[in-house]
């Protein structure tokens, strides 16, 4: 049968053929084996960490492979685009350290498979459909909104799959000649997939799954809507063979669509890239494992950990034992070794459902800042208030090395304080080093009364010598317990309270709630040391003068 006559009126202007585009996106000159992924985000709303999971197994599998990453805007369904997603979507993935080798960017594009936004590819796909097109592949549908409702009825009437298929497809059929005939008057139509009648079942090796045989695909999807936009379903097609993509990884939901884009890769003649279908992204509600969800789930956005401030590497950190089961004895044993070092691999991806675990994902970042210098935490803090917490930037951006030696308190010795988390926790956890910022939030110890306090830090501060040792210090604070009454070593109060006021702990906590405001605090001489003789006495002086009010 003779299409010619229906290609020509379905795309009058399509002016290049595929072999033309197959030497303008030839084929890339990379390395044997070299893998080319890509990301291909919609527009549609905000980024989630599924985006982000998949993400960076793309960037692991191509980076260290010798390949290449590029990221494609799938920006097709123009009524549902956000204003600004595509800059947020740029920005967010740029905050959490992926870097693509090309494809599009927040000052345009990089990268000569491009352009790198769907709807900028149009003449490319019009290309593409014209071929299908004249081989009685693809044919236009006429069907209003109202006939398709009628179908579904029909389908559901008889107990039918829903769908346009088989006989439920109304101009699968069409003649060429009546189909021309209603193209010459104008009349709206979409393009859709002829699907193959013939096969049964279709075989697909998954990069993650291992050989999967599904049933063939009979439905005549649409590839191209009534104004000429495509699908998801044709574009990445189009768009993976003519950027040359080798492995698309993607969720566990398109494998139903899986068979349709095998048909049309096949259809032409394109190598199928390999497919890669990640597993859902759960967590435990209660005692049940369920799907992360938008609705209920505000760590599912990326905008959760931005605004919280986690930690770029620690995030990715915590998503690498979500994606590879060994990557956790891997970092045990390779401690100091760089994410980067850590030998990816699909094989090792699970193909049930991932658990995520936002208890965990703070055990891991608590670990990750810990190994930071402290100049890069105070620097990493500093830039998550600049944009989420403005009202303490200036201040922190002015003090970058005070915060910088608050950040190393506790991180000299063998086994370092790991109490740092993401930004907004390290700010509340560290704000009473600020003399704007500090109250006191904890109550006097019950044993230790208002005149009590004051006298013993009014006598605190008669013996404190500021370039005294730690040691030293500490045995000062002892003397000063035992001659107001307390016990230097808490057993000692522990064996004959009745002979004590209390112990050194007691005192302690009354000089840790001056300078900190809290019963809970780094090391206490530590503090000191950090804040400055000038600001300790001045914060002892006020608890004098206010202990009544605590």
């Amino acid at each position: 049968m003779n299409y010619e006559k229906t290609a020509a009126l379905l795309f009058p202007r399509a002016a290049k053929t595929i072999a033309d585009y197959e030497k303008i996106y030839p084929r890339r000159d990379l390395p044997a084996g070299a893998p080319v992924t890509r990301l291909g985000p919609s527009p549609t709303g905000f980024i989630h960490l599924g985006n982000l999971y998949g993400a960076l197994a793309d960037e692991r599998l191509a980076h260290q492979n010798g390949g290449l990453f590029l990221l494609r805007i799938e920006d097709t369904d123009e009524k549902r685009e956000v204003s600004g997603a595509v800059e947020a979507i740029i920005s967010a993935l740029g905050y959490f350290g992926l870097h693509f080798d090309e494809g599009a960017a927040e000052d345009g594009e990089k990268g000569a498979y491009g352009p790198y936004r769907q709807r900028r590819r149009t003449e490319l796909y019009q290309a593409v459909a014209r071929e299908l097109a004249l081989r009685g592949l693809a044919y236009p549908c006429f069907c209003s909104e109202e006939e398709l409702r009628e179908i579904r009825a029909a389908q559901e009437k008889a107990g039918a799959n829903f769908g346009y298929y088989g006989v439920w497809a109304r101009h699968r059929d069409l003649p060429p000649a009546e189909a021309e005939r209603r193209l010459e008057r104008g009349e709206p139509f979409v393009l859709r997939w002829r699907a193959p009648a013939e096969a049964a079942e279709i075989a697909v090796e998954d990069g993650i799954r291992g050989r999967l045989v599904l049933p063939a695909n009979e439905q005549d999807i649409v590839l191209l809507k009534s104004n000429g936009v495509p699908t998801y379903h044709f574009a990445h097609v189009v768009d993976d063979h003519f950027m040359r993509v080798t492995h698309v990884v993607r969720g566990e939901e398109w494998l139903s669509s899986l068979p349709a884009h095998v048909q049309i890769f096949d259809a032409l003649g394109w190598e199928r890239p390999v497919y890669c279908h990640t597993t859902l992204l759960l967590k435990m509600d209660g005692e049940v494992k369920r799907k992360l969800s938008k609705r209920r789930d505000p760590e599912l956005a990326l905008e959760y950990y931005l605004q919280e401030g986690y930690h770029p590497l620690a995030v990715r950190e915590y998503l690498m034992t979500v994606l590879n089961s060994n990557f956790e004895e891997w970092r045990l044993r390779h401690a100091d070794a760089k994410l980067e070092e850590f030998p990816f691999s699909l094989a090792k991806m699970g193909a049930s459902g991932a658990l995520f675990d936002l208890n965990k994902l703070n055990d891991v970042s608590k670990n990750v800042l810990a190994t930071l210098p402290p100049a890069e935490i105070a620097g990493f803090l500093c830039r998550w208030a600049a944009s989420r917490k403005p009202e303490a930037a200036a201040l922190l951006a002015t003090e970058k090395d005070y915060v910088a030696a608050i950040a190393a308190i506790g991180r000299r010795e063998a086994n370092p304080r790991k109490d740092l988390i993401r930004g907004a926790q390290i700010f509340s956890f560290i704000r009473f080093f600020f003399d704007e910022y500090f109250t006191v939030e904890d109550p006097l110890p019950e044993n230790i009364g208002a005149e009590e306090a004051r006298n013993l830090l009014t006598r605190y501060l008669q013996n404190y010598d500021h370039s005294a040792g730690k040691e030293e210090w500490f045995a000062m604070v002892k003397r000063l317990a035992a001659e107001n009454g307390y016990a230097e070593r808490p057993k000692d109060y522990k064996k004959q309270p009745e002979a004590y006021k209390g112990h050194v702990g007691d005192v302690s906590a009354v000089i840790r709630l001056a300078l900190s405001g809290r019963k809970n605090s780094p090391d206490l001489w530590e503090i000191q040391q950090v804040m400055g003789e000038e600001r300790a006495r001045r914060r002892i002086e006020a608890m004098i003068e206010n202990a009544g009010s605590f």
